[in-house]
């Protein structure tokens, strides 16, 4: 069994999991959204409509990436907040 190469302890938030949950939620919440938004759209071409996902997905995207950060500081912040009052 190979050791260990490198170990880590995020102080503060931790980005590769707000990066995962972003893409996870986007896929699963985002792209329905996405798709139901469409429905309204005047969207005659492949280009117009992929130029179309492009836009709204990436608004989606950040919107979630934002959303999940915060809860991730939040959740961080309220985690330190209790081990220090022990």
């Amino acid at each position: 069994m190979p050791s260990r190469v490198e170990t880590t302890d995020p102080e503060g938030v931790d980005y590769g999991w707000v990066m995962q949950t972003t893409f996870v939620l986007t896929i699963v919440f985002g792209a329905p959204l996405v798709a139901l938004l469409s429905t309204g759209a005047d969207l005659p071409t492949w280009a117009a409509r992929a130029t179309f996902a492009l836009r709204v997905g990436a608004v989606v995207w950040m919107l979630t990436a934002v959303g999940v950060f915060l809860y991730a500081r939040r959740v961080r912040v309220d985690q330190s907040q209790s081990e220090t009052s022990r």
